[in-house]
């Protein structure tokens, strides 16, 4: 018999760490033990990254099934602390995802989905990206392997890449740069991927409207641009509620994506079966969420 697991104290997972992983799951027990996985394959720094797991299960928890918590163990023994929580009732996906972000003090933090496998290398290249750019969010968008063989070289068009740091931007519904995110369907930025050929060890930044599976912000930005606190404004069968959250972020902070992926979706089935509502539309709609964008050019130079 697998013996009980600790899902440990809230109080002690705060703590001022450079970096928190964020998941929020429902009813994906194999899915979420594959992702905890990639991140005990991880090899971030000495002091480690922590890891906050919310669960919304139907039943009992997936992280106390016995290979997420093995993966639990492995990730607690390699020395990252790992929270476990309950979060019901369900309010909506935004909610949890605040709830998430109220569990972390750390100076970034990783939104990951619970049906996304990270490679080796990933959180030390996003953590090595962001602090580059000096922008609100960078993403891995995640790969579709079973399209591996479909390609699409009429998307590879929308990968453009960004010339120095990222600047603010809104992308709207019917602009080119709202298009840019077909490049993120099937196994589209494996293909242009593939066409860089960068050097081991080299990456890229590119311009998004948005990142889905895979994202991390400066965490104090996120809360500045409102984080997901627009989640008491939406039905709870909302979807898009990271949509909304980049958007913000993006029109005051930037953001990019970053080439190389190392983000893969396990393409299992979606939990999310009653969708009433676009977070972000409500969100473009009011105006609330989104602000002006803040000039982050450098100064002329004087002659």
């Amino acid at each position: 018999m697998t013996r009980p697991l600790d899902p440990g104290s809230r109080d002690d997972f705060r703590a001022p760490r450079l970096l928190d992983v964020l998941i929020p799951t429902r009813n994906r027990p194999a899915e979420l033990a594959v992702t905890l996985a990639g991140l005990a394959g991880q090899q971030h720094g000495a002091a480690g990254f922590g890891v906050v797991v919310s669960d919304q299960s139907d039943g009992g928890p997936g992280w106390a099934e016995p290979a997420a918590a093995t993966m639990v163990r492995v990730l607690r023994h390699r020395g990252h602390p790992v929270l476990l929580t309950r979060r019901l009732p369900r309010r909506g996906l935004a909610e949890h995802r605040a709830y998430l972000l109220d569990a972390s003090v750390a100076r970034y933090v990783l939104y990951l989905d619970d049906d996304v496998w990270l490679e080796p290398g990933t959180i030390d290249r996003l953590l090595a990206a962001i602090e580059e750019l000096d922008c609100g969010f960078v993403g891995n968008a995640v790969h579709g392997l079973s399209y591996l063989d479909d390609v699409r070289p009429e998307t590879h068009r929308h990968y453009v890449e960004w010339p120095g740091p990222p600047s603010p931007e809104l992308p709207r519904p019917g602009t080119p740069e709202w298009d840019r995110a077909q490049i993120h369907s099937a196994a589209n930025l494996l293909h242009v991927t593939a066409a860089r050929r960068l050097p081991p060890g080299q990456w890229r930044a590119y311009k998004v409207s948005w990142i889905g599976g895979c994202v991390l912000y400066d965490r104090s930005r996120l809360r500045d641009a409102g984080g997901f606190d627009f989640w008491h404004r939406l039905d709870p069968g909302h979807q898009g509620e990271d949509v909304a959250a980049q958007l913000a972020v993006m029109s005051r902070y930037a953001g990019a994506g970053v080439l190389p992926s190392g983000a893969y979706h396990l393409e299992a089935p979606t939990t999310v079966t009653e969708r009433t509502e676009e977070a972000w539309e409500a969100v473009l709609a009011d105006g609330s969420g989104v602000g002006p964008a803040v000039d982050r050019s450098p100064p002329a130079q004087p002659g």
